[in-house]
């Protein structure tokens, strides 16, 4: 690298004489043009500009000539250098205004009025995502508390003979006081695994009502103890608050000591004196999992894990994990867990042959808690890029019956509604006759979907059509109604005759329309035949079905009815099918309101197609309020799909009018509307009633999505809030390989006989959609300014390589608002676009394909990866708006740390009570430093190997962070005393690095407060993969390299380049892979400072330009050059 030499006296004093000369020069042509002709003196002009040029290099080349430490200024040196006095005013305000913008150029303090604009913008622009966050598009909170009276029982001989982590975690049993207080086990076993910071003790809601659920229900009911159901011993596992989800490391140990703790369990049920097991049961061979948020994400990885037991885990349930992706990438083992657990489930469902799938009986459920959980995306918990639908399924709690409410992300361990309907769903798959514990994989599913799905969804199975005909309906003239083709039917009371009365409606013959239904919605409980309900529904047929083989329907209903008997038809009962709504009656507030909701029963017509009749059957013999409404409705009719892309419903929204005659239930189709990105106000104006009767309900709305199964409610809708949890950023494609989500479904159920208008206006929230950039984009915030950062940097070193002047931060950042920052972010802005659009297209799949070695037709689920991971070009707006934010929160930040540097300077002089020797008010190099050179190779080589042996690399960083922050402000304090340009040089230089350590910054917290928190519990095993030298070495040698003093050298050779490709291809990988792998920005930092360093070495001592100086030169740029000893 070719550099300016160090600057001699006699250079300096050549210099000086050259200037003089110059200016000597310019005077005697200024007097001898006074009688020149014009075309002379235009010539004389020119001349004298190209001498004012030559002064000025003259100049520049004087002061890259002044090595640091600085020389002094102000009146000392204009004695040391005088001038000719004769110099003439305009040479004096030409050197004047240069030396001024020279000064203006390393001002820390200066900032322009676009750089005030641009910090305004950002600042707005943060404020309204953060208060649209907090205070905009909020879901109601409707979870009721809970009580328990809890007992933990320690297994203190569950020690090291068993587990290498016994003296970091613990294994406790739960028991519920007043109800169960034995601690031997004597159930099915369920182990809680508790998430980031949690802790064991978050089992207790769940576990106390699963303990009171079997003492107040099961035990009584016959026929459950007859088919397995036992009381459940939860287990669960003190993990210290531990933060799983920083350190990819902490997660796979306590997957490995999950797996010594499930062997642990099992082995008590075999030690007769720990176990109150009943004789003639087989041994447990598996628990059921249930993890809440990283634990549901430790659950799947015991299953990767070396030292699981196959088949000993078959049932998992998750609550608000984050499984699609990892909630940060600041940790590369985090990242690489992820990654490798991700694909071990996928290729395991991905095989040909179940016999080859480690997974074949395992069942996966995750449960996300909504737009009330602000720690994780809910969509993260989505399972469909992991698990088939045959095997697991994704259910947000706002769809589950009887829940119907959203809840944060601790809520979901104790809200009391939802913590009753997941005991119920456990209860329904176990089964203590088996060795498993629960039912077989199939019917596990079934019944998991059964209890937390809405019953609406395709992948619900009806039950009533698998069932045998178990009833006989003899018809009798006086108390059966035959109804007509296409009448609808309505109750508006029950027991008004005093004797039972069947209604039958005749299904309508095939063939039917895709999408026709039947449906019926009644504000009574449906009776299943095995109690004394007011209203029953019975698929019914003539004869038995097609598929009916077995024995003579067992009950007569004319028996039950009393009725003499003539015409029989074989009939199922439908009660097993009928889905749960919130009940909506005009005095309705909220879906989870504490009042008795809705039956609901849908039927696709072709799933009728053995049936002749639906009889709905009014039992009560006294006359009781209620209501009931069923019909047929062709598809066109209850069905409307609304084409309009984003950019129409963002112009213009959505506006459509239900005119009377319609359907009961109307059902709204808007494919466009499945990103999580846009918030939407709807507004639902009923006109009053045609009709002179009541209304029987008032109106109610269901949102919903498939995959995740998503659905809200609003009850006595006049409108509310829409947002979705449907295509997200980063989020992985669908195992399945299917394409875009179906998008969005409205489904209004509203009185028919009310014959009134309803007007529909679905809008975009512009400021409530801004909300939802904070919580799928907060990587972004902390990686997009590193951006920002290289390109500053690479302004100010680009502009020293060329005049000498190291700028100031501030200064470059105001020059690259102005210049590049505006073409770095309209090219990535179009890269984004070209990107998400060549990601789609089968070029594209077939290189990625090429270069991964994949098969093209594979699902790539790394796509999303990239930049602001999406494949919608619509959102190519997201790039210059984070953009302007990264922009003003560096700025922002550049002024924190110079007025924190400017606050430890004031201290540091004040509480200064001696100066460092000094020569006429000069510092040298070595003064400079605060301890000796043997001092900082002591204390530099204790760092390095305490990171060897003890302290991860993130705990050395923060020190180096520690050891720049003092640098700086000494080298603003020199600057202050000396002010020479060289000093603010330095201390600028010194002040950037600052800034860009301070931004990586974040990306080693998370590990560090890991091992702080290790060594809070006694944990002194170091991390093996956070002690490599090589990721903090350069960051050591370039920060000792500044606590010395010692400036960077210019380089004025072609090696200049590669500062300037460096800084670039920083900022190009922090915006293009910096959110999915943020952990690589720091040793992206790290190759910056080895090449920073080496810039150091090239003009010291072992130089190879130091070592050739020993060697005679003839010429070099055609000028002889001394011999320097």
């Amino acid at each position: 690298m070719r550099r300016r030499p160090s600057g001699s006296e006699e250079d300096e004093s050549s210099l000086r004489t050259a200037i003089s000369n110059a200016r000597d020069s310019v005077d005697k042509r200024r007097d001898m043009g006074k009688d020149l002709p014009r075309a002379a003196k235009q010539a004389l002009k020119a001349q004298e500009g190209r001498t004012s040029k030559q002064m000025d290099t003259a100049r520049v080349a004087e002061t890259r000539t002044t090595a640091w430490p600085p020389k002094p200024t102000g009146e000392h040196a204009l004695e040391q250098h005088p001038l000719d006095g004769n110099v003439k005013e305009s040479t004096d305000i030409t050197a004047e205004s240069h030396r001024k913008q020279r000064a203006r150029l390393r001002g820390p303090w200066s900032c322009s009025l676009l750089t005030l604009a641009t910090t305004a913008c950002s600042i707005i622009l943060l404020v309204t995502i953060v208060r649209s966050f907090r205070s905009l598009q909020l879901d109601p909170k409707g979870c009721a508390m809970s009580y328990m009276m809890p007992a933990f029982a320690r297994f203190s001989d569950f020690d090291t003979e068993h587990t290498r982590f016994a003296s970091k975690y613990s294994l406790y049993l739960y028991r519920e006081g007043g109800v169960d207080e034995d601690t031997r086990v004597k159930g099915i076993p369920v182990i809680f695994i508790p998430g980031n910071a949690g802790s064991y003790k978050q089992v207790r809601p769940i576990a106390a009502e699963a303990a009171h659920y079997f003492q107040d229900v099961l035990r009584e009911d016959l026929a459950a103890v007859g088919s397995g159901k036992r009381p459940l011993d939860f287990f669960t596992v003190d993990f210290n608050e531990e933060l799983s989800a920083f350190h990819g490391q902490t997660l796979l140990d306590q997957a490995e000591y999950l797996n010594e703790a499930v062997a642990y369990i099992l082995a008590l049920y075999l030690n007769p004196h720990r176990s109150l097991r009943e004789p003639g049961l087989p041994d447990p061979k598996s628990v059921i999992v249930l993890g809440h948020s990283m634990g549901g994400v430790v659950a799947r990885t015991m299953l990767r894990m070396p030292n699981y037991q196959e088949h000993t885990i078959n049932t998992i349930v998750t609550l608000s994990a984050p499984h699609a992706r990892a909630a940060i990438s600041f940790d590369a083992d985090m990242v690489a867990a992820y990654n490798d657990i991700n694909t071990f489930w996928r290729e395991s469902y991905s095989a040909v042959s179940p016999s080859k799938n480690p997974l074949s009986d395992v069942t996966l459920v995750s449960v996300a808690g909504g737009g009330l959980d602000t720690m994780i995306p809910s969509e993260y918990s989505s399972l469909t890029s992991l698990v088939p639908d045959t095997h697991g399924f994704t259910v947000f709690t706002s769809a589950i019956p009887c829940v119907w409410t959203g809840m944060d992300h601790l809520a979901i361990m104790w809200c009391d509604q939802f913590r009753k309907a997941l005991v119920k769903a456990i209860f329904d798959v176990v089964d203590v006759r088996r060795a498993s514990q629960t039912l077989e994989q199939s019917e596990r599913i079934k019944a998991l979907r059964k209890r937390l799905l809405t019953g609406m969804e395709s992948v619900v199975e009806k039950a009533a059509l698998e069932q045998e005909p178990i009833t006989f309906l003899t018809l009798e003239h006086t108390s059966t109604s035959i109804m007509s083709h296409g009448e609808r039917l309505v109750l508006r009371s029950f027991g008004e005759s005093g004797q039972a009365k069947v209604h039958l409606m005749p299904i309508p013959v095939q063939p039917f329309a895709e999408g026709s239904k039947f449906t019926m919605l009644t504000d009574q409980a449906l009776d299943a035949g095995d109690e004394n309900g007011t209203v029953t529904v019975l698929l019914c047929s003539v004869f038995p079905p097609s598929d009916y083989s077995g024995s003579p329907p067992a009950m007569n209903m004319d028996a039950a009815l009393h009725i003499p008997g003539s015409t029989r038809l074989a009939c199922k009962n439908a009660a097993s099918d009928v889905s749960s709504l919130p009940a909506s009656t005009n005095e309705s507030v909220n879906a989870f309101d504490d009042v008795p909701p809705f039956s609901y029963l849908q039927y696709d017509l072709s799933d009728l197609h053995d049936y002749q009749f639906i009889a709905i059957v009014k039992q009560s013999l006294e006359q009781t309020l209620g209501w009931a409404i069923a019909e047929f409705s062709a598809a066109k009719d209850a069905s409307i799909k609304i084409s309009k892309g984003h950019h129409q419903l963002l112009l213009n929204g959505l506006r459509r009018k239900l005119l009377p005659g319609r359907p009961m239930m109307t059902e709204l189709k808007i494919p466009e509307v499945h990103s999580t990105m846009f918030a939407y106000n709807l507004h639902v104006e009923r006109c009053s009633c045609d009709s002179d009767q009541d209304e029987l309900f008032s109106p109610l709305l269901r949102q919903y999505i498939q995959e995740p199964y998503e659905s809200k409610y609003f009850v006595n809708t006049q409108g509310g809030n829409i947002n979705v949890h449907g295509i997200s950023p980063y989020m992985p494609p669908p195992l399945s390989g299917k394409g875009q989500s179906e998008g969005l479904s409205l489904q209004l159920w509203s009185d028919p006989t009310c014959n009134s208008t309803v007007k529909i206006t679905l809008t975009v929230d512009m400021v409530g959609s801004a909300g939802k950039l904070l919580m799928r984009y907060r990587t972004v915030l902390a990686v997009f300014p590193l951006l920002v950062v290289a390109i500053v940097l690479r302004k100010q070193f680009k502009v020293y390589d060329a005049t000498g002047v190291f700028m100031s931060f501030s200064q470059s950042m105001d020059q690259c608002i102005r210049t590049s920052l505006p073409a770095v972010v309209a090219a990535l802005t179009f890269l984004s676009i070209a990107l998400s659009k060549a990601t789609q297209g089968p070029w594209a799949r077939r290189w990625f394909s090429q270069s991964m070695g994949t098969d093209q037709n594979m699902v790539d689920f790394t796509v999303n990866d990239l930049m602001l991971g999406t494949g919608d070009p619509f959102f190519w707006f997201l790039m210059p708006l984070f953009g302007v934010m990264s922009v003003g929160v560096c700025i922002a930040g550049n002024y924190f740390v110079l007025t924190i540097t400017e606050l430890f300077a004031f201290i540091y002089g004040r509480t200064r009570t001696f100066a460092l020797r000094a020569d006429d008010g000069q510092r040298s190099a070595a003064s400079f430093a605060m301890t000796s050179p043997q001092q900082r190779i002591i204390t530099t080589g204790l760092l390095l190997l305490m990171v060897i042996t003890v302290v991860p690399y993130q705990f050395a960083y923060i020190v180096l962070c520690i050891v720049q922050i003092a640098t700086c402000v000494r080298a603003l304090r020199v600057a202050r005393d000396s002010s020479t340009g060289q000093s603010y040089n330095f201390y600028n230089y010194t002040h950037s690095m600052l800034v860009l350590m301070l931004w990586i910054l974040p990306i080693n917290m998370p590990v560090l407060v890991v091992w702080i928190h290790n060594l809070a519990v006694h944990w002194l095993t170091p991390f093996s993969t956070h002690h490599n030298l090589l990721s903090v070495l350069p960051y050591v040698l370039l920060v000792e390299m500044m606590s010395t003093g010692n400036m960077v050298p210019r380089i004025t050779s072609r090696t200049r380049y590669v500062t300037n490709i460096l800084m670039f291809g920083f900022a190009l990988y922090a915006a293009v892979y910096g959110v999915t792998y943020a952990y690589r920005l720091h040793h992206m930092g790290n190759a910056l400072c080895a090449w920073l360093f080496l810039v150091h070495l090239s003009s010291g001592p072992l130089s190879l330009a130091k070592l050739a100086q020993y060697f005679p030169r003839s010429r070099t740029d055609g000028r002889h050059v001394k011999k320097r000893p």
